[in-house]
């Protein structure tokens, strides 16, 4: 699996809260399916992934229609961590 079906890591409100639970929320290629997914999450990273929950966000209307994207929340196993993504949590975390 190539590394390109992962589009981008998401950095919402709610996806630095799910930080805490060691999940991590990614835009993947509509095309992949939930073990694949976790397959290429944890060859890539050299994780151990727990669970992979995925749904579609709708199109929108911008000049046509924008393609729709798919957000995979993947759940790491207890003990592994994405270490870069880890420091943008806990900078976030200790703002005041």
């Amino acid at each position: 699996m190539r590394l390109d079906k992962i589009k981008k890591f998401v950095v919402t409100e709610k996806s630095v809260q799910l930080f805490e639970n060691q999940q991590y929320v990614f835009d993947v290629d509509p095309s992949l399916s939930k073990p694949q997914i976790k397959a290429l999450i944890e060859s890539h990273f050299k994780v151990r992934v727990s669970g992979v929950n995925t749904h579609r966000l709708p199109s929108k209307r911008s000049k046509g229609r924008t393609r729709s994207t798919k957000r995979a929340i993947v759940t790491l196993a207890p003990g592994s961590t994405l270490p870069v993504l880890d420091q943008l949590g806990s900078t976030n975390s200790t703002d005041s």
